[in-house]
């Protein structure tokens, strides 16, 4: 079943989001920086007999609006929340990936009772970071491979020859390029570049330095998807996840960065099983 591409008014933002509305368990699935919601295709067919799946394109991605300002995690939460409700969810199972893996801690933290579990798929940016760090946005920007294929390209050629090149992308397998092909456009000058814009880039980043990710005890039970060529290989980087997450789970598996993208067969099984068990445990113990 392929998901149908919906649309949401809120006050001050146009939220674009797929929906696979087979099953009942609401499950919400939220992309990393410079990604959109396409990125979790392979899961969501994977999940659609027995889940209410909703991906959102955050605000500045994909086909939702771009303001030049107002990238808060607030923001980005009220959008989240606003959108449950106007599905009649009161809470849902969600994944999140890369830096939303810290608004999603953060939201944990804040509104535990929206989510009945988290999985966090190699997740970046969980401190607060040294404000002299921003200095090193401008090369950040420039070896991040989430962020190298933004452009502009001088034509749609030379920005996927760019793309082949790029971790996320690097089999080339049908759903890699049509990810690909779906975050990019031709813009107003005639060039190409990503639909993710540079305000929200900067904006972004400027908040993940502000604001911390986990601060108090979080009792959501939680797996951490760890791939083994993802960015999280080092006991001190999951210092803080095992800290405060009181309820967590650690699973490695093969795969980049992008392990729905690189091994999704690996990922769709191992994401799964884990929220069949949470949803098996809810039934057991209401």
């Amino acid at each position: 079943m392929n998901p149908v591409r919906q649309s949401l008014s809120l006050p001050n933002i146009q939220l674009s989001y797929l929906e696979w509305h087979q099953g009942q368990q609401p499950l919400l699935l939220l992309h990393g920086l410079a990604d959109h919601a396409l990125v979790w295709s392979s899961l969501g067919d994977y999940l659609a007999a027995d889940y209410h799946i909703v991906a959102p394109d955050m605000r500045g991605h994909g086909d939702s609006s771009k303001p030049e300002e107002d990238y808060t995690f607030a923001s980005a939460i009220a959008d989240l929340e606003a959108l449950m409700d106007h599905l009649g969810w009161e809470t849902a199972h969600v994944v999140a990936h890369s830096w939303s893996g810290k608004l999603a801690c953060i939201w944990a933290r804040q509104n535990p009772q929206r989510l009945q579990s988290m999985v966090l798929v190699d997740p970046i940016f969980v401190w607060k970071m040294p404000s002299f760090l921003k200095l090193t946005f401008p090369l950040l920007f420039r070896v991040l491979s989430s962020l190298q294929g933004m452009g502009p390209f001088a034509s749609y050629e030379s920005a996927e020859a760019k793309a082949r090149q790029l971790t996320q992308y690097a089999e080339w397998t049908p759903l890699q390029q049509q990810v690909f092909q779906t975050g990019i456009e031709q813009k107003a000058d005639g060039s190409w570049g990503s639909k993710f814009t540079i305000a929200a880039r900067d904006r972004i980043f400027e908040e993940v330095m502000l604001v911390p990710g986990l601060t108090v005890p979080v009792a959501t039970p939680t797996l951490f998807v760890q791939p083994e060529k993802g960015v999280n290989r080092f006991d001190s980087q999951l210092k803080p996840y095992k800290k405060y997450l009181t309820n967590l789970r650690l699973c490695q598996i093969s795969g980049n960065h992008w392990p729905f993208l690189s091994s999704p067969d690996a990922f769709n099984q191992v994401v799964g099983d884990f929220l069949q068990e949470r949803i098996n445990f809810s039934a057991v113990n209401h």
